[in-house]
């Protein structure tokens, strides 16, 4: 099994890049084979729908979504929703993400869009058959101090149990 870890920020001092560098770190000590993508140091087309698909990048980015198993994706949220980065890179790798086993890893400026990844979810589960993890982590600028560090231990245990979740259920699929 081969996992992907996607950040999907643009923003150089990410929360969501931090967390997802945890996942990261915490799949490698385990021995688990993870590549960790960070779409900020990839020049991606915005999704045209037409040209945009012979791009090398995205045929780079569709082979390593292909090569995956499962893939964990590191979502900034704004105004309520992942950021268009995030829904950029679903439209640009398409089908590639068929029946994989997928998480996320939020993070947000308050606790009153916890739920704002469900559009993005449910797009995942009914357009490519993707078995979403029931559980995601869900963090605040609190949670993580200006070193990048988890500093709230309930996050900590969230993205254990995120992990232990994406390592059980992708071999069942």
């Amino acid at each position: 099994m081969k996992y992907l870890i996607v950040s999907c920020s643009l923003n150089s001092s990410s929360n969501s890049r931090a967390l997802a560098h945890n996942a990261y770190k915490i799949l490698t000590e385990q021995g688990t084979e993870v590549e960790f993508l960070d779409i900020s140091k990839i020049d991606l087309p915005i999704c045209d729908g037409n040209k945009c698909y012979s791009n090398a990048n995205v045929k780079l980015i569709k082979e390593k979504v292909m090569q995956a198993s499962g893939i964990l994706f590191a979502v900034p949220i704004y105004t309520y929703d992942v950021n268009a980065a995030a829904k950029n890179l679903v439209e640009l790798v398409g089908r590639t993400l068929s029946e994989k086993v997928v998480g996320f890893i939020c993070a947000a400026g308050g606790f009153g869009s916890y739920m704002s990844v469900m559009p993005f979810a449910n797009s995942l589960m009914l357009d490519f058959r993707c078995v979403i993890i029931p559980r995601f982590v869900y963090a605040v600028e609190d949670d993580i101090n200006e070193n990048q560090e988890i500093v709230n231990d309930k996050i900590n245990l969230r993205m254990k149990e995120l992990i232990d979740c994406l390592l059980k259920f992708t071999p069942l699929l």
